[in-house]
């Protein structure tokens, strides 16, 4: 990031968030932050390290020196003691600006908010600044790319329009090779950690592959950014219009259809993916053959309100409509909201509620004036 940040320093500004995102452990990311953070300590901004993870790092762990650090609040959970981040001692500290690591992290039960991130949420709602570290990997629409890539199912993830709302996004790169070398060094995990890091997920191929996906995430965090900027200044110099998401008006509307299947997680993470890349407006729809949800059987009740909620989570708009004919229903929605694409998953051949293969060949026929993918689950 080459622009200059201006910290808040008044309670009635929502905090700026400044993500630095890497693709691996012990690519430097908290390194790098603590950097700023002293840095910005030279320069009188009042700033407290709000949470640390040190992996026995010795040079990082030097780095905290001299920076006031908020004590962890201890939960008990079945009989053991966990720490996790004092937020309430946050805010009520408030300062300027605040240091977190691990964004993605899962707090222990019995914590105030379930995830890190709503944490960061709360301490911008108050007016307080964050730098935080992620890992390209904990992205929700990537996670059935990384399980394709690691054969590891992550499962700490972070919704994407949290990246699409923080005012900076800072990729932290190390070549595979480097950190390879790290590795063995030692200075990322202990040698009997490190040994079976190189084995599994430390494999060249993986951080490569890795790598790629920080290098276009952090391409398309620049290019939103920047097209939202001369968004902006076009519609400040015509007097305030506005355009679409993020600034940017776009013509492209898609429809995600979700059923009780598996698959409809991977098919929202998909359509996630392309809305984000397209700037284009987003929904996810249910297609019920009669009467509303009450009247579909348990099992599948569930499985789909489990997968509305999920999209929901993702900042998606959700629908479910009926209709005798689960085809003509389908695309006679879609061509009410002038939807242009439409998002299918690939039936297994269960006859559950979801659409048949019959059926999704109708709605191919019925949307010809709209582009239909039928996805396929990754992997088979």
């Amino acid at each position: 990031s080459a622009c200059a940040t201006t910290y808040n320093m008044a309670e009635t500004q929502r905090g700026r968030l400044k993500i630095y995102l890497g693709y691996a452990a012990g690519v430097g990311k908290t390194y790098q932050m603590l950097e700023e953070a002293r840095q910005l300590k030279q320069r009188g901004v009042d700033i407290v390290i709000g949470y640390f993870e040190p992996h026995g790092r010795q040079d990082t762990i030097r780095m905290t020196e001299g920076l006031e650090t908020i004590p962890r609040r201890v939960i008990e959970y079945r009989g053991a003691r966990f720490e996790e981040m004092d937020t309430e001692a946050i805010l009520q500290r408030h300062p300027g600006v605040c240091m977190v690591d691990e964004f993605p992290h899962t707090n222990v039960p019995g914590a105030e908010r379930a995830k890190r991130w709503e944490d960061v949420l709360a301490l911008l709602d108050a007016g307080i600044d964050v730098l935080t570290t992620m890992n390209v990997q904990h992205i929700e629409s990537l996670n059935d790319q990384i399980l394709e890539i690691t054969s590891v199912r992550v499962r700490e993830t972070i919704p994407d329009w949290l990246l699409n709302e923080a005012d900076e996004v800072v990729m932290v790169d190390l070549t595979p090779r480097a950190l390879l070398n790290r590795l063995v060094r030692g200075v990322v995990y202990a040698p009997d950690k490190a040994r079976q890091a190189v084995e599994n997920f430390f494999k060249e191929p993986t951080l490569v592959a890795l790598r790629e996906l920080a290098l276009r995430q952090t391409a398309h965090e620049v290019d939103v950014r920047q097209t939202a900027q001369e968004s902006a200044e076009s519609n400040a110099a015509a007097g305030g219009s506005r355009g679409g998401q993020n600034g940017k008006a776009s013509n492209e509307r898609i429809l995600i259809h979700v059923t009780d299947e598996p698959t409809s997680a991977a098919l929202i993470r998909r359509g996630r993916r392309v809305t984000d890349f397209l700037q284009a407006e987003c929904m996810a729809v249910a297609v019920i053959r009669q009467g509303d949800m009450s009247e579909v059987p348990a099992a599948q009740r569930e499985a789909l309100e489990r997968h509305l909620a999920f999209a929901r989570n993702l900042h998606i708009e959700t629908r479910v409509v009926s209709g005798s004919d689960p085809a003509k229903a389908l695309v006679d929605f879609a061509r009410l909201h002038q939807i242009t694409h439409i998002f299918l998953a690939r039936p297994s051949d269960r006859p559950r509620l979801r659409l048949g293969r019959n059926v999704i060949q109708e709605v191919v026929r019925r949307a010809g004036d709209m582009q239909v993918t039928v996805v396929a689950q990754r992997g088979r």
